[in-house]
């Protein structure tokens, strides 16, 4: 198991390493997780479990404490999932003209998360607004802790 824990460990540093080599700090890989499964009745709590399978699996992109002033990128995205949590259509309903690259990056994480299976709620939408920092690290407006 310890093995297991540094090689995984050694491939995500060096996909990071090529990442940022490649000019884009923006991007990287989720994290290896569980498939979970949401109880939630309606979209908006939907919307709560995904943030929070968001921050599993990119911990360490998420932006901890209150956000500064100047946000470098703010992007809204809508996304459709299927019953099994699958990112059907990710949708960009604002992105910052500025940062294209910052865009797409969301797109594609999005795309690579696992997200909460959904039970009963097949295949509708919800929107999430992705704060993103100069650095690459982010929140989610789901669960947000602010701004200075």
């Amino acid at each position: 198991m310890k093995r297991l824990s540094l090689v995984l460990g050694a491939c995500l540093l060096a996909f990071h390493a090529a990442g940022v080599a490649g000019g884009s700090i923006y991007f990287s890989e989720p994290l290896p997780s569980m498939q979970k499964v949401s109880a939630a009745a309606d979209a908006r709590a939907y919307r709560l479990d995904a943030a929070r399978s968001v921050y599993e699996a990119y911990a360490n992109r998420v932006f901890k404490g209150r956000l500064p002033p100047l946000i470098h990128a703010v992007v809204v995205i809508e996304t459709t999932v299927d019953g099994n949590g699958r990112a059907r259509d990710v949708r960009v309903v604002r992105g910052p003209s500025h940062a294209p690259d910052v865009t797409e990056a969301v797109v594609q994480m999005i795309r690579r998360v696992s997200l909460p299976a959904t039970g009963n709620l097949v295949g509708f939408r919800f929107t999430e607004i992705w704060l993103v920092t100069k650095d690459g690290r982010f929140q989610l407006d789901a669960l947000t802790e602010g701004q200075n």
